[in-house]
C-alpha cells in the first residue's frame, strides 16, 4: 500500500482592514496560475525562511503592505494536487492593516478588492479557502484574537 506525501512548502496570509467597526479581507486576482481567480496571499517558502517570515515576504511582495500586527491563523489550509499526487498543507496567518494602507499589486496579480467576508466567501474559487476564512471571521474579526498567536516580528 503506498502513502500520499503530504507538502508543506507554502504559506497563506489573509489580510484584514477595519472599516467603521467591520473588517475588510484584501482579495487579490490571479495573473499566472489560476488565472483570473480572486485569492488571498500565498507564496513558496525559500530555503532558511520560517514560515511567518515566509508569509510576511510574501505579503511585502504581493501587495507592499506592512501589518501592524501579524499572527499565527491556528489552522492550515489543505489540498489534494492530482499533478503530484500530493496533499498540501499551508500554514495559515493573519495580518492587520490600517484603513489608510496602500496597497500595490506586484506582476503575479491583476487586481485587488477590499471586500467584506461574506463576499471573500463568495469569490473564491476552493472549499478550502472558504473553510480558512470562516475559521479567520470566527477568531479574528468577531472576537479579540488569541494573544498566543500574535508573532513578535524583531524591528
Amino acid at each position: 500500500m503506498a502513502d500520499i506525501p503530504v507538502r508543506c512548502f507554502a504559506v497563506s496570509v489573509v489580510i484584514l482592514r477595519i472599516v467603521d467597526d467591520k473588517a475588510e479581507v484584501l482579495l487579490l486576482r490571479r495573473n499566472h496560475t489560476l488565472v483570473g481567480e480572486w485569492c488571498q496571499i500565498a507564496g513558496g517558502i525559500e530555503d532558511g525562511e520560517k514560515a511567518w517570515e515566509a508569509a510576511l515576504r510574501e505579503v511585502r511582495e504581493e501587495t507592499g503592505l506592512a501589518p501592524d500586527r501579524f499572527y499565527s491563523a491556528d489552522i492550515c489550509e489543505q489540498f489534494y494536487e492530482p499533478d503530484r499526487d500530493s496533499i498540501s498543507l499551508l500554514p495559515v496567518f493573519v495580518g492587520f492593516v490600517g484603513v489608510d494602507a496602500t496597497v500595490v499589486i506586484n506582476h503575479e496579480h491583476s487586481d485587488f478588492r477590499w471586500v467584506s467576508f461574506d463576499e471573500a466567501v463568495g469569490m473564491v474559487p476552493f472549499a478550502g479557502q472558504r473553510h480558512v476564512l470562516r475559521h479567520v471571521r470566527a477568531e479574528f474579526a468577531e472576537r479579540e484574537p488569541v494573544r498566543y498567536l500574535l508573532i513578535k516580528q524583531a524591528d
